[in-house]
């Protein structure tokens, strides 16, 4: 699988591939152009509830995880979508966060991962 995660604010590549953005808000500061995003899959982010309640707090990561990934398993129609899109060739999801390690781009790529398996 050719999937990437990239920071919505660091500058497209030729090898991106297909640049989707998986945050249910607009990243600050970015217009469309600059961001380069070929497709916004708002709603394959984590719900604004799950969202608020993590809010970036590493020590709410192993939870955010569980959860999240329990919303995943609800979302069939947008993973379908994503699903389609890999499977064309590149893809690199696209996040706002600060935190590289702990977003919802991180466990959603984890997700398609472990079921790849």
């Amino acid at each position: 699988m050719n999937l990437k995660l990239k920071r919505v604010y660091e500058p497209s590549d030729k090898n991106d591939g297909t640049r989707i953005l998986v945050d249910r808000l607009w990243p600050r500061g970015m217009t469309k152009a600059k961001a380069g995003v070929d497709i916004w899959l708002k709603e394959l982010a984590p719900s604004a509830e799950l969202r608020k309640w993590f809010g970036h707090d590493p020590d709410k990561w192993i939870e955010f995880k569980k959860r999240y990934r329990a919303e995943l398993e609800e979302n069939d129609e947008q993973l379908a979508r994503l699903r389609e899109e890999i499977k064309k060739g590149a893809v690199t999801l696209l996040y706002g966060a600060k935190d590289e390690e702990h977003n919802d781009a991180v466990v959603l790529a984890e997700f398609l991962r472990d079921q790849k398996k």
